[in-house]
């Protein structure tokens, strides 16, 4: 992988995390905070896009820069971890158990979905 490469993941990361910050807020702010509806938000947007880029087969630069600066920084697998784990010591298990199961089975289909809309690109 080229310097060019790396750097260029490098200033993507840092837009995709400017780009979860602003979007989680912007949820949050519209919604109640009892449940992460921000996070869960950009980790399916992030799930779909990626499945886009995998469904469009980019070269393999385009591929790391965009799936592993951009959208790698987009989302956000510690935080939705941390958040799940924190409704379940705040008494709050089944929104605890319904974040994990919420996010992994409308994760999957955001992957799937993207990825058929990624061949026809």
């Amino acid at each position: 992988m080229s310097l060019l490469v790396t750097l260029g993941i490098g200033v993507l990361g840092g837009v995709g995390a400017v780009a979860r910050f602003l979007l989680d807020g912007a949820v949050a702010d519209r919604v109640s905070r009892d449940f992460p509806y921000g996070t869960l938000a950009v980790n399916l947007l992030g799930a779909f896009f990626l499945g886009i880029l995998v469904g469009a087969a980019l070269g393999a630069n385009a591929y790391h820069l965009l799936a592993t600066g951009l959208i790698g920084s987009f989302t956000t697998f510690s935080t939705w971890a941390f958040e799940s784990h924190r409704l379940g010591e705040d008494g709050e298990l089944r929104l605890g158990i319904l974040n994990l199961i919420v996010s992994l089975v409308l994760g999957l289909a955001a992957v799937w979905v993207g990825r058929r809309l990624g061949t026809t690109l």
